[in-house]
């Protein structure tokens, strides 16, 4: 049996991880050992090879130059410096697209798409797969005993989509796999509509170009395709090198909340998760939302360590306006990765290129040298990071749940739907956002995961959802848990047909209520909306010049705690429905309009648990003073009371990390004496933090922070 592979066989002996994309190839050789000597003055102890470099290794049909690669991985295995080589199978060389034209990629309007760029491939061409697992082959065959390997890289950024005649000639022997026949194809699509009735499997095509819409079932599997013809193309590479060196693990690059590929499906199939990741200055929110995808990360990882395999120092070169970042700034986005599970941090990419698409992207070693502030930083962070090589190995413990699923995301965003505004990742950030400012931690899971363990679980939206999910989460309530369940959800079975009757009909039992109409809102004015005072909640506002509504993260703001109690109003927006109970308690009602008197916000007891059910989409204070209700019915609290605007807090191990991402010094209390793993400082009563600072706290006795989740 194949030993259990995971981040340890790669921290273990090294503390946690350090370095980038090396891409050697685009320098002259006498680089390449000043390359090396800064890596060992930044403490950099794994670099990325390979990635996009099939030309050079095979520059022509059938040929091989693996001596300069030879070079460059017996260079850095000699100043121990472990190699993640990737399979360069990303970026076909010209030669592929010119002689084979059919392995490029065609769009949705039938345009063949060229070689110039990279991804120039189709997933489901014979000649493709050929090619690529010949010069995987040869590359596994020559490295696999190479004592610099410490890890495979398969591809690179996977989600190529195409239409062509192979594409479709592949989704329909997928489809005959899922559906059996073409009674059962027709049936499952709802051909009687529009006249669509197959009677051929020949007549089945990819969603080309159409004179209108399209049947949002067949795009619905269309996508499941997709996402299952890339893998199946990761599996054959993965499947040789585990072949030849079954102690090296295996992984590729995932890209947070990317929509063409499932990574529920993908996970388990690799060794260790890992992810790119490149947060925008720009964004206000940019500090939750990269907490929401490293919190995903460790989801898909089952709470495991997972790897940043890409992230930048600087400002990078693809968005219509590149902000730079301020000094500290890719620090502290480096050690909020650590804080929420990451045992490596890895950058794109070592030294900037000099040409190509990507000159002007920032890298560890900029166009100006290592004598430089930014490498100055890098060198700065790469030797502190041995400081924290305890928190290797060591989970996130977290109490909550959220639910995420992808061919839910993928079925609600069709066309034809009441609204396009109702967006499934931005409303998992809306109920991301309060958990977050509260220091209490979240486990992302698919709709199949076993959720017994989670006090509370958060379902923000779930258009579809199947009866067995349906029923786990029913059976969850009853068995003493606290859900919540966000707008638009439980509608459409997995084959995306409406579910018929009161909505949501697979949860209505368990939410006791039930609605009959969805009743998009104006977008011109928000929804008034207010709290019965049937239930007590606890909310946080913000005062003192910090936007709430804007979750602007700037300096001078103060948390004020208050009980929102009977006739205190809040405002909603884009969504509205109209709901019934059905033994639910009213918690807040529509206050205005058609609406006025008829529920927003509903709680029901159900069995041992509690169910809630939100059919609007509160502004943020409100969805604040929901969240702390619902902790509250959880009995979770965060690993700190009372943070102060922009400080995020996350306890890995018994290590206790705060982070400030706004722009004023903050004073946080600490319960206990503790001692910087960071800075070696000592640290009572409270921590003084700086913009853009990070402590990494260490109690000096039990208890730990965050005495609950111990």
């Amino acid at each position: 049996m194949r030993p259990q592979l995971g981040m340890h066989t790669l921290t273990d002996g090294r503390g946690l991880l350090f370095g980038g994309d090396y891409n050697p190839e685009q320098w002259p050789e006498e680089v390449w050992a000043e390359d090396v000597e800064l890596m060992k003055a930044a403490g950099v102890n794994l670099v990325t090879v390979g990635v996009f470099s099939w030309a050079r290794i095979e520059p022509e049909p059938g040929a091989r130059d693996f001596g300069w690669l030879d070079r460059v991985l017996d260079l850095l295995g000699s100043a121990g410096i472990a190699v993640d080589l990737a399979t360069p199978t990303a970026s076909p060389p010209p030669w592929l697209g010119h002689r084979w034209p059919e392995t490029l990629p065609v769009d949705e309007s039938g345009h063949r798409l060229w070689y110039g760029s990279r991804n120039q491939f189709c997933p489901s061409s014979p000649v493709y797969r050929e090619r690529a697992l010949a010069i995987v082959t040869d590359l596994a065959d020559r490295y696999a005993a190479h004592p610099a390997l410490a890890l495979w890289h398969v591809g690179n950024e996977y989600g190529q989509i195409c239409h062509c005649d192979e594409s479709a000639a592949a989704f329909r022997t997928w489809l005959q796999d899922r559906h059996g026949d073409l009674d059962a194809l027709n049936e499952a699509w709802g051909t009687t509509f529009w006249s669509q009735r197959y009677s051929d499997w020949a007549e089945i095509i990819p969603p080309r170009r159409a004179p209108y819409m399209i049947n949002p079932t067949q795009r619905l599997d269309w996508q499941r395709f997709c996402s299952d013809a890339l893998l199946a193309h990761y599996r054959a590479e993965r499947d040789i090198l585990r072949g030849r060196t079954p102690g090296t693990p295996v992984t590729t690059n995932f890209m947070g909340l990317f929509k063409p590929v499932d990574y529920w499906s993908w996970a388990g199939e690799e060794d260790i998760v890992s992810n790119d990741w490149y947060p925008d200055p720009a964004d206000p929110l940019s500090p939750a939302r990269t907490a929401l995808t490293h919190d995903l990360m460790r989801g898909l990882g089952q709470g495991r360590p997972w790897l940043l395999m890409e992230q930048a120092t600087n400002g990078v070169n693809w968005r219509p306006h590149n902000l730079p970042k301020p000094p500290g700034q890719f620090r502290l986005e480096s050690l909020q990765a650590v804080a929420r599970g990451a045992d490596g941090l890895c950058y794109f990419q070592w030294r900037a290129s000099r040409f190509g698409a990507e000159r002007f992207h920032a890298a560890m070693v900029p166009h100006a040298g290592p004598d430089t502030r930014l490498h100055a930083e890098v060198r700065a962070h790469g030797q502190e990071l041995r400081q924290l090589a305890p928190v290797a190995g060591e989970p996130v413990p977290t109490q909550v749940a959220m639910v995420f699923d992808w061919a839910s995301w993928w079925a609600l965003e069709e066309r034809g739907r009441p609204s396009d505004r109702l967006n499934a990742p931005d409303q998992l950030l809306s109920y991301y956002l309060p958990f977050w400012e509260r220091g209490v931690s979240v486990d992302l899971v698919p709709p199949s995961a076993e959720l017994s363990g989670y006090p509370l679980v958060v379902v923000p939206n779930l258009y579809l959802v199947g009866d067995q999910d349906a029923a786990a989460l029913t059976a969850y309530v009853h068995g003493g848990g606290v859900l919540m369940v966000g707008p638009f959800s439980g509608i459409v079975d997995p084959r995306a047909h409406v579910r018929t009757g009161r909505f949501p009909a697979p949860l209505r039992e368990v939410l006791g209520a039930s609605g009959e109409e969805w009743l998009p809102a104006p977008e011109d004015r928000p929804v008034r909306c207010r709290w019965t005072g049937g239930t007590e909640l606890a909310a946080h506002t913000r005062t003192g010049g910090a936007e709430l509504a804007a979750h602007a993260l700037t300096g001078g703001a103060e948390l004020a705690a208050h009980a929102l109690t009977g006739g205190a109003e809040f405002a909603a927006h884009t969504w509205t429905e109209l709901v019934a109970t059905e033994g639910a308690e009213a918690v807040a009602e529509f206050a205005e309009g058609d609406l006025a008197g008829h529920p927003a916000v509903l709680r029901h007891r159900a069995g041992q648990g509690v169910a809630w059910y939100v059919a609007t989409m509160p502004e943020p204070v409100a969805l604040g003073a929901l969240a702390g209700r619902l902790l509250a019915d959880a009995g979770v609290r965060g690993v700190l009371p009372d943070l102060p605007p922009g400080v995020e807090a996350v306890r890995r191990g018994d290590v206790l990390f705060l982070l400030n991402h706004g722009t004023a010094t903050v004073r946080v209390p600490i319960p206990h004496a503790a001692d910087d793993l960071l800075t070696g400082s000592p640290a009572t009563g409270h921590v003084t933090l700086t913009p853009r600072a990070v402590a990494a706290l260490r109690p000096r006795v039990q208890p730990h922070f965050g005495d609950p989740l111990a």
